[in-house]
């Protein structure tokens, strides 16, 4: 059986969302492929993607997935007679297919906040804000796949419910990386021996992030500093320094995931006041690493964090220093961190990657 796997999403800079999700997907379904009679072969555009899939991975290097040549990748395809192609995304070509095919929509968060990523080129912009004027583009691009895979069951019941599909929705979770091998001793390096010192926020720094929220309650936190880790633009940046006041906010404006892991390693807890989510990919990794979060009540932190963090109301300064003070409590503390690493370890890409491999041996036999 052949599987190809669209690896052009991978960045050569850093990891987005769906830059990691693809790199570790890939390389979890390259390590279980085999026993599973599947040959894998990844589709790149750059060079440089090669270093960032697995050693001795097969693979074919066609045009960009922004070329023109995209609505043309079928055709293009077929001459390598794939039996299934699994894409992360769900805009790859698929006009004239001879083949299976499962796309990928990860979320429906740019149907309620339609700015498109910073780092695409203006018409493919504008292409995308229009995409996302209606529900009826993206059944269009659904409805041509065999399957439609998605990252957690609240994106599965958004779906149903905006009846985006016809195809069958398969969920194939994203997972936290292993921040705890990027610290020095390992898991011995987390330190919850004190009262939490550090508040940090990993996102970026979008309206509907609502981090005005975390920075109104560190007003209310005096000995505790927040760390905003992202870049920043100017003009955003000085707005929450003038909200923050004598508050300890620290602008870290970029880090690597070595220093991420650091600062929620140092009695920290993660917070977001977020009034929207896809997933909540740093919520996971704090969890994983055996850190307490404290959290906007939603449906898709519940479905990542489980009893692994406190809830609060986004809009509400005064719950959010109160939660983050809660866990000064050892107890309180020792629970949530418990919880929390019992739920996310449920959620691994080797699970991830079996779940995809199901999914094309059910193809296959189709």
């Amino acid at each position: 059986m052949r599987l190809f796997f669209d690896a052009r999403y991978i960045r050569t800079d850093f990891h987005d969302g769906i830059s990691r999700y693809s790199a570790e997907l890939a390389a979890a379904v390259h390590e279980a492929a085999a026993e599973r009679g599947v040959d894998v072969t990844y589709l790149v555009h750059d060079a440089r993607q090669l270093r960032l899939l697995p050693a001795g991975a097969q693979t074919l290097a066609i045009h960009a997935p922004t070329s023109w040549r995209e609505p043309f990748t079928a055709r293009l395809l077929n001459r390598f007679e794939p039996d299934v192609v699994f894409s992360p995304m769900q805009t790859i070509g698929s006009l004239g297919r001879r083949f299976s095919l499962i796309l990928t929509l990860h979320d429906m968060i740019y149907y309620r906040h339609r700015t498109p990523p910073r780092d695409l080129s203006a018409p493919v912009r504008v292409g995308w804000r229009l995409f996302h004027l209606s529900y009826v583009p993206q059944r269009l691009a659904l409805d041509a796949a065999d399957m439609v895979a998605t990252v957690s069951e609240t994106s599965r019941r958004q779906f149903a419910a905006a009846r985006l599909t016809r195809r069958p929705v398969v969920v194939i979770p994203n997972a936290p990386q292993r921040l705890v091998d990027l610290l020095p001793d390992g898991a011995a390096a987390v330190r919850v021996d004190g009262p939490i010192r550090n508040v940090v926020y990993m996102g970026s720094f979008m309206p509907y992030k609502n981090v005005e929220t975390l920075v109104a309650a560190m007003r209310l936190l005096p000995g505790r500093t927040l760390h905003l880790l992202s870049r920043i633009s100017p003009a955003r940046r000085a707005q929450l320094q003038a909200l923050a006041g004598d508050a300890a906010v620290v602008f870290h404006e970029g880090v690597t995931d070595a220093a991420y892991a650091e600062a929620l390693a140092d009695n920290a807890v993660l917070a977001s006041t977020s009034l929207d989510e896809g997933y909540g990919l740093p919520l996971a990794e704090a969890l994983a690493l055996g850190v307490p979060a404290v959290v906007s009540d939603m449906e898709i932190f519940h479905e990542v964090a489980g009893a692994g963090a406190l809830y609060v109301d986004p809009h509400d300064a005064t719950a959010v220093a109160a939660a983050v003070t809660a866990l000064d409590d050892p107890g309180v503390r020792a629970r949530v961190i418990a919880d929390g690493t019992a739920h996310i370890a449920r959620f691994t890409w080797q699970r991830s990657a079996g779940i995809l491999l199901d999914a094309v041996a059910s193809l296959a036999r189709r």
